[in-house]
């Protein structure tokens, strides 16, 4: 048998509501949502600690600038990762090391608890611009598109490489409390692969955690994440049908009380970025894997919508809580 993790290898979402089917406050004693168990990383506090033009995340151990946009005006891809280059030759506020985060680092910073901006409350940072901000991790799906992370509420999407958004630079390693995004290679902005070493993006870096091998550890119906310490279901489908996300919460529910609905930060652990149709680890041994999936976190841009991940390409979207949108897929 192979030891599990001691760490956990995601963060806590931040959420401290629970919220029903309308969006109203309800208790969450009993809930089965995010906020009753609250599980991942803890947040410190304080979370952050200014230093004068920068600001350091204690949660991650990663380094922001404390402006949110430095350019003003959004970029191309390849204009961002320009950009991040010259402050670098610049040593722009100090430092030569800055970088374009990847998914997971540029999502460590949202909190689901809050909105416009989705950032945790009393954050020091100015001139958060409520859109969309490029990170370096190019789509698996396409690779002349990358991912972005929108600042207003939450959501995590791609798009073409040659589109306009903005930029916010990381610098530091970090305390290996995020896992890398597993992506490996490089790619212009028309897709084609090319050298990573200069390139500024994901597959150069490579930062955060790096996956246990073996990852995944099977267990008669279950499956042990040892990057995580989470355990999973190993049909990826309990209710064998999309269902509402009352009627999510409720399939859990007639599992043993070690069971949930994850939350969407325990979900994205499971995603691989160099993977797509399934954005899951090559040679997973999950059954049943379907498009997209409920979690048990609510979107507090709109509460009678929640959080799901579609597992088919890795974004990180909502569906109205009363649809039969999504699938059901447990976590102890």
């Amino acid at each position: 048998m192979l030891h599990p993790v001691k760490q956990q290898g995601y963060l806590q979402t931040g959420q401290t509501s629970c919220h029903d089917v309308s969006g109203t406050q309800v208790s969450c004693a009993g809930s089965g949502q995010d906020a009753e168990f609250q599980n991942g990383v803890a947040w410190p506090t304080p979370r952050f600690q200014p230093k004068e033009e920068v600001v350091v995340d204690r949660l991650t151990g990663l380094t922001w600038t404390r402006d949110a946009n430095l350019h003003v005006y959004p970029l191309t891809w390849q204009e961002t990762l320009a950009y991040v280059s010259e402050m670098n030759r610049h040593e722009v506020l100090g430092y030569a090391d800055w970088r374009l985060p990847n998914r997971r680092e540029l999502r460590s910073l949202i909190s689901h608890q809050t909105k416009k901006p989705a950032l945790p409350e009393g954050h020091p940072f100015q001139n958060v611009f409520p859109s969309w901000y490029w990170t370096s991790t190019s789509a698996a799906s396409n690779t002349a598109y990358a991912w972005y992370v929108n600042l207003d509420g939450g959501r995590m999407f791609y798009g073409g490489k040659l589109q306009y958004y903005f930029l916010w630079p990381v610098r530091g390693e970090g305390n290996q409390t995020l896992p890398c995004s597993g992506q490996i290679f490089c790619y212009d902005d028309k897709g084609k692969v090319i050298s990573c070493k200069g390139s500024g993006q994901d597959g150069e870096f490579r930062q955060g955690k790096g996956w246990p091998q073996p990852r995944f550890e099977i267990s008669g119906p279950t499956v042990f994440d040892r990057l995580t310490g989470l355990r999973w279901q190993k049909t990826a489908d309990l209710s064998g049908k999309k269902v509402s996300w009352n009627d999510a919460l409720a399939a859990v529910r007639e599992l043993d009380s070690t069971w949930r609905l994850p939350n969407i930060n325990e979900l994205e652990s499971l995603v691989d970025s160099s993977s797509q149709s399934p954005a899951l680890p090559r040679k997973h041994p999950f059954e049943k894997v379907r498009d997209a999936y409920w979690s048990s976190t609510t979107s507090m841009f709109e509460p009678d919508w929640a959080w799901a991940l579609y597992l088919k390409k890795g974004a990180i979207g909502v569906g109205q809580k009363k649809g039969i949108h999504f699938y059901v897929w447990a976590v102890s």
